[in-house]
Parts: structure tokens; C-alpha cells; sequence
């Protein structure tokens, strides 16, 4: 089995910073691609950010230039450095990965999810 769990969510005022943490775990022999993505109540779950292997990035344009992704220096973990951040960043965000696992050689996980909330 393969999980994923994000970490480091919380409430920041606008302005403010925050590092979430996306680590996963169980069967893997390799990963493909690591993503962020968010969903804010009554919208749709959107991409933030993505990261290949090879260490290739794409952000949303309404993050660019506040937003970074990053893989870690751990195995199979990746980052997601918020910067800058505004009230419309408010969301569930959620860790993607597509896996090589010891069931399939290509697949989709995600995480639970951790909320982030900007507010004064």
C-alpha cells in the first residue's frame, strides 16, 4: 500500500508564509511526478503546482513568483513554500503523485488533504 500525508497546514495572516510537507510511504519503487493541488469551498479542485523527476516545474498563474515546489532531499517527500500569501489561497490542499509501486507501474495517489486558511 502507498500513502501519502501532507503536513504543515494552519491559519496565517495575509501576507504571511507557510510550508507544507508531502511525504509518502509503503511500496514504492520510484515516482514519476509530485503535485500540490487546492479546492476551496464550492469551487473545483485545481492544480497549484507540479514537479517531475527530473525536476521540471509548472505553477498556476495565480501563484507564480509566491508559490514554490520542491522535491526533498528525503526520499519520495516534496514541498510546497507559500509565500506572500492572500486570502484567495484559502483551501483544502491536497499532495498528488503518480507512483511506481509494487502493484502497478503507473498510478495516482493522493493525500487527505490539509486546510490552510488565510485571515486576519
Amino acid at each position: 500500500q502507498v500513502q501519502l500525508v501532507e503536513s504543515g497546514g494552519g491559519l496565517v495572516q495575509p501576507g504571511g508564509s507557510l510550508r507544507l510537507s508531502c511525504a509518502g510511504s509503503g511500496s514504492i519503487f520510484s515516482i514519476y511526478a509530485m503535485a500540490w493541488y487546492r479546492q476551496a469551498p464550492g469551487k473545483q479542485r485545481e492544480l497549484v503546482a507540479a514537479i517531475t523527476s527530473s525536476g521540471s516545474t509548472n505553477y498556476a498563474d495565480s501563484v507564480k513568483g509566491r508559490f514554490t515546489i520542491s522535491r526533498g532531499n528525503v526520499k519520495n517527500t516534496v514541498y510546497l513554500q507559500m509565500n506572500s500569501l492572500k486570502p484567495e489561497d484559502t483551501a483544502v490542499y491536497f499532495c498528488n503523485a503518480d507512483i511506481h509501486s509494487i502493484s502497478s507501474p503507473r498510478s495516482t495517489f493522493w493525500g487527505q488533504g490539509t486546510q490552510v486558511t488565510v485571515s486576519s
